[in-house]
């Protein structure tokens, strides 16, 4: 089973679809709460240089909260990262696939919600 959910955009900056898939995402009901930049990081922490690569942590707090409230402690595993990085020919972005990542929880109920959230990420992804 693959564990993301994947999309190559050839002839494509960084920044543009840092953009595209904010809006993306916002369109399908996620908000961005975190962001590393990781290329950055790497940088300062390894001085060590590499593509652009960037973690997105989205979040649909109306699926969130369902979900806490079927499985109190599957807040380890939110939000649902989506990275962005630079490749050969453009940018590819990969969004966590939920059922995948929720696959160690044993709870039918929860892996429903997680089977919608998946739907809502590929919908976002393709929009991009």
């Amino acid at each position: 089973m693959t564990y993301t959910i994947n999309r190559m955009i050839a002839d494509a900056g960084i920044d543009d679809i840092d953009a595209r898939t904010r809006k993306a995402l916002a369109d399908h009901g996620f908000g961005v709460l975190t962001e590393i930049d990781v290329k950055a990081t790497m940088k300062k922490k390894l001085d060590v240089e590499m593509p652009a690569y960037r973690i997105l942590g989205a979040c649909n707090p109306k699926m969130a909260h369902q979900a806490i409230g079927i499985e109190p402690r599957v807040g380890a595993m939110l939000p649902c990262n989506v990275i962005l990085r630079e490749v050969d020919g453009g940018v590819e972005v990969s969004a966590i696939d939920p059922v995948a990542s929720m696959q160690a929880i044993e709870n039918a109920e929860l892996m429903a919600g997680a089977g919608e959230v998946r739907a809502l990420l590929a919908k976002a992804v393709a929009a991009i």
